[in-house]
This record gives structure tokens, sequence and C-alpha cells, in this order.
């Protein structure tokens, strides 16, 4: 799950470094130009099926797209990195398999599901995986991610801060014509369902996370791409749960309001040993200030309506994997990585992790719709000992939904 989950938020980008022309999933340009001619249209996706010179391609959002390809047809495949059709390798159309990405350029109908193409690319999976390991470096080398403090219209800015166990730093976020912007669905956290929107939209209170070049001390950067979003994380206890329907309802520590999540298949469960997590909460309760620590007292759905994500670089649907910190388990402040420790640890089952009412769980989510409860992202149990270690010891589980399930690892500071 975590390696389609990985291609699956870097496909787009990876793509585009092998196509002569900007191109973006589903079909672009209009059936017409404005003379009323046919105007040539593109459609980039995965090849579902194949019947003849009929294709079906399913593009990563929209409608499955149903191409002809024509007998004067162009059929070539790019060698991964490659820019420059001159240099591309002519095809048959026997050759191209169930499975492929392609992008196909011809004439669109009106309602734009079918095609009748003049040229297809093909970019093979190994292409695309190589170049998706090289959006993921980019990603690691160059993102950044924290919560929305303001937007600033006149200046086209985002102010984020990234905070930390004991401070935050304030990072701001410059967009230009170019900046792509997505925006996560409410009842998903994949980077497939997230929708194009405007950097007028971005809101205080989202998690964001942008790729970019930054200034010489890293106070700003200036956006490529930034996904930004909502995902509320909860800090309670269990007061019912159905496992068989796979619903929970949680009491969160801070509000004492409560809360009704689901559970679906790929929601990411991970029960903590209890040796763990009481190492984990010795190494945090050091880390704070003298006075600091007690029971733990906030969830980030209560203040700040977000999971307050790592100042790592992943991309958006990255993972708590190997290496998503410092070395040893330490992130580059000296806190311990909790998604460095949390990323080693079995999934899990609701059935398999026998929760009771009462027991503590940290739970990561969508943010829901009004006819949808939110969908758990990932949910810990066994938290009870890192809880009680310190009052910042939710905070040090800064779980964003682009270091959950499959992706880099982010690095500290933006140091891969």
């Amino acid at each position: 799950m975590k390696g389609r989950r990985v291609l699956a938020s870097v496909i787009c980008s990876a793509i585009c470094a092998f196509m002569l022309l900007p191109v973006s999933w589903g079909s672009t340009a209009s059936p017409q130009d404005a003379s009323g001619n046919k105007a040539i249209a593109k459609s980039l996706g995965v090849i579902k099926s194949i019947n003849g010179n009929a294709i079906t391609v399913t593009p990563g959002s929209g409608p499955e797209v149903a191409v002809t390809v024509q007998a004067n047809a162009r059929i070539l495949r790019l060698a991964p990195g490659d820019k420059d059709a001159k240099n591309a390798t002519p095809l048959q159309l026997q050759e191209l398999q169930v499975g492929d990405t392609v992008r196909v350029r011809g004439y669109a109908s009106d309602d734009g599901k079918s095609l009748n193409a003049l040229e297809v690319i093909l970019i093979t999976r190994s292409a695309v995986q190589a170049a998706g390991e090289q959006v993921r470096q980019d990603w690691q080398k160059r993102g950044i991610g924290g919560i929305v403090d303001s937007v600033d219209a006149a200046t086209g800015s985002v102010n984020i801060s990234l905070p930390g166990l004991t401070s935050k730093k304030t990072i701001v976020v410059h967009t230009t014509k170019n900046t792509v912007v997505h925006r996560y669905a409410p009842d998903s956290a994949k980077p497939e369902d997230a929708k194009l929107i405007s950097w007028q939209q971005i809101q205080p209170g989202d998690q964001l996370r942008a790729r970019g070049n930054r200034s010489a001390d890293g106070s700003e950067i200036t956006a490529e791409e930034i996904y930004t979003g909502v995902f509320p994380r909860w800090v309670g206890t269990i007061k019912s749960l159905d496992a068989s329907a796979g619903t929970l309802s949680v009491q969160d520590l801070s509000t004492k309001k409560t809360v009704q999540v689901k559970v679906t298949g790929n929601s990411q469960l991970h029960k903590i040993p209890t040796e763990m997590a009481q190492h984990f909460a010795m190494r945090l309760k050091a880390m704070m200030p003298a006075g600091a620590s007690g029971a733990a007292g906030g969830s980030s759905a209560a203040n700040g309506n977000a999971a307050r994500p790592t100042q790592g670089g992943g991309p958006p649907s990255g993972a708590m994997g190997p290496g998503s910190g410092m070395g040893g388990g330490m992130r580059g402040g000296g806190a311990p990585d909790f998604q460095q420790m949390v990323s080693r640890l079995p999934t899990s089952t609701l059935p398999d992790l026998n929760l009771q009412k009462g027991d503590a769980v940290v739970i990561l989510a969508t943010e829901g719709t009004p006819s949808n409860p939110p969908t758990v992202i990932t949910l810990l149990s066994g938290v009870d000992p890192i809880l009680q270690a310190s009052p910042s010891g939710s905070q040090a589980m800064m779980l964003a939904p682009w270091s959950l399930g499959g992706g880099p690892p982010g690095g500290e500071n933006g140091n891969p």
C-alpha cells in the first residue's frame, strides 16, 4: 500500500518531466478553437483496456477517456528524463500494454469523454518510478510544511508556523502566477483526490506543504507547488466502539466533546508497545523545560483545528518511514522522532487492537462532511505513558496526512 500511495502522490509531477508541453491529468483544451475548428486536446492517464485500436485511459481524476488511435498516429516511447521527442523510440500499437501510462493528443469529443488520437506517448512504469524518485527527493530537499497563520492577499504570500516542543518558527511562503496549488478533499487524504485551487483559497488553520526555492536564511520560500487541507487530530479516550461497523466514539481530552469517526480499509492502526511508549516518554520528558511536565492537555482539533506537521520536506503523501528524522530516532532539535518510531510498528485491524472503553488514543482524520463523519487516517493506541509524561506529549506526535502510509521521509529543518 505504501508504494502505491507514493506513486499516486508524485505521478503527475513525475510524468511532466517527460512531456514536451505542459500537461495535466484529464483532458485539456476546448473541443474547438476561436475559429470554430477542432482544437487539439490532450489526456494523460493509465491504460485500463486495449481492444484493437481502441484504448480506455483512466486519468488521475475525472471520467475515463475512450481513445481511438488513428492509423497515421505517432506512437512513441520517451526514455526516463528525456524531453525531446526527436530521441523517442517509435512503437507499434500492439506494444502498448494495460497499466502503461500514456499521454494521448488528438481531437476530443464535445463532452471530453472520447478522443481521436494523432499521437500517443508512452511512459513506462519503470520510467514513472524513476521520475517519481526524483520528485520525492526534490520534495525532501526543497519542501517545507506547517500550519497556515495568515494569508496576505496584497502580496500573494502565506505565513506558516512550524511548531516545536518549546518554540515555533515562522516561514513566509510566496506564490507566483506559476504556483500550482492543490486542496485535499474533505473526505480523503489521497493526493489524487485533491483539487486544483487558487492560492486565495488557502485558509488560516490549514496544514500546508510547499515545494520551491528557499531564501538563504530559510525564512522564506517561493513555492512551485503547494498542497493544503484540514486534518484534525484528537487526543482522547474511547467512549464506545463498534469493531464490526468500523465506528468509534472518542471524547477529546481538551474540549470534553465527543467526536464520531469511522475506520476504513485505508486507515492505519497501530498499537505502541508499553515498553516503547515508556522509553519515548522518558526521553520526551527529559527534553522539556523544568516545570513543564504533567498530563497532556490539548488536541490539535481544539487548538488550531489541524494536526501540526513536522518541519520536514516530504511530499504530501509521504511516509513515517526510516529517515523521517535524524539518525537514531532523534530530530534535528534533539527531540525523539516519534514518526520514525511509529513507522516500524506493524499495522493492525480494529478487532485485533481490542480497544476498550476508556483507552487513550491519538487519532488523525480527514475533515469530514456534514453527511459523512471524519475518516481515520491513523489511530494510535498504547499512548498513555506519552500523554502522562508531558503537556506537550501529544504535540510530539505531530502526524500530518502526508506523513502517513507510504511516501518518502521528510528531514528535519528541511534536511532530508
